[in-house]
């Protein structure tokens, strides 16, 4: 079983598309969103909910009225001004509570507890293309990257069950704390790009991520046709730093007709199109043996 990570450095670079593509062409994969935050991959999947469990991220802070004695010290040691007095006793302000516990360590009656905190929801659902598991972060919460946890375990544990032969990830943009929890200890990381000043600044951060952790990557240069100068910057970095161009893409609407119609890219495109995807997903294949 060998695990593929899609990522880019910045949004809008057209990963979560590619991705759906290499799922449509993958056999017995198990696929996964990590872009928690703004998962969006299910949107040209049209997956069926199988599956939902509340994701507990944490916890906060909660006061029992009946036992509170109104002293403050619980207000006075809070860093995060999540907790006041309102009248005689305590209230906690749940969007402001980082549930550190020090407000019960302090409480001297026993009134301040720490519960779970519901962050949001994740899901197994059935795709033509496979099992996705995705998920939904509540707004304003964090712990996004236990979650991406949660979901590459729990896709390791499906693919296992079901003798998959894949785990493809679509992870979220950026070089943050949700990246570093989609890459590690995967065995491959296909970088997408765009020819754009943006899009390799953020792709040579990306990478930087990726090298820190030994995952080795090549990269998918998408709209390759916008910009050849900086595309051509692109390939001559990949050539310095000894890693694969595994594709060329040029801009082609089929992307959007297919992102619209929820329907796969490869049946959107044309014939020039649809054997670049292919040749792309063959060259991921034939880095993936190169590691071995």
């Amino acid at each position: 079983m060998k695990e593929i990570v899609v990522l880019s450095g910045k949004g809008g670079t057209g990963k979560t598309s590619l991705t759906a593509v290499f799922a449509s062409l993958m056999s017995k994969a198990v696929l996964v969103d990590c872009d928690v935050d703004a998962a969006n991959l299910h949107l040209l999947l049209n997956p069926l909910v199988e599956e939902r469990r509340d994701f507990v991220g944490g916890a906060k802070a909660r006061v029992d009225t009946t036992a509170c004695n109104g002293c403050g010290l619980c207000a006075d040691v809070c860093q995060f001004e999540a907790i006041r007095l309102n009248g005689i006793v305590a209230v906690v302000n749940p969007l402001h509570c980082e549930g550190c516990g020090v407000c019960a360590r302090i409480c001297p009656v026993g009134a301040v507890s720490l519960e779970p905190r519901v962050c949001g929801q994740w899901f197994l659902s059935r795709t033509r293309n496979g099992p996705l598991l995705h998920a939904r972060l509540a707004p304003g919460q964090d712990n996004s990257g236990k979650l991406v946890s949660t979901l590459r375990q729990s896709a390791r544990t499906l693919a296992n069950q079901n003798g998959s032969a894949w785990i493809l990830v679509d992870g979220p943009p950026g070089a943050g704390c949700p990246v570093i929890s989609s890459l590690t200890g995967s065995d491959y990381v296909v970088m997408v790009t765009e020819p754009t000043l943006s899009g390799y600044s953020d792709l040579q951060r990306a990478i930087a991520v990726a090298d820190h952790f030994r995952v080795p990557t090549g990269i998918i240069i998408n709209k390759a046709d916008i910009n050849s100068d900086v595309a051509g910057r692109i390939e001559e970095y990949a050539a310095a730093t000894v890693r694969d161009v595994l594709g060329r893409i040029c801009y082609d609407p089929a992307f959007t007709r297919a992102q619209l119609s929820g329907s796969s890219v490869l049946q959107a495109a044309g014939a020039d199109l649809r054997r670049c995807l292919e040749s792309a997903w063959r060259a991921v294949e034939r880095a993936i043996q190169k590691q071995r």
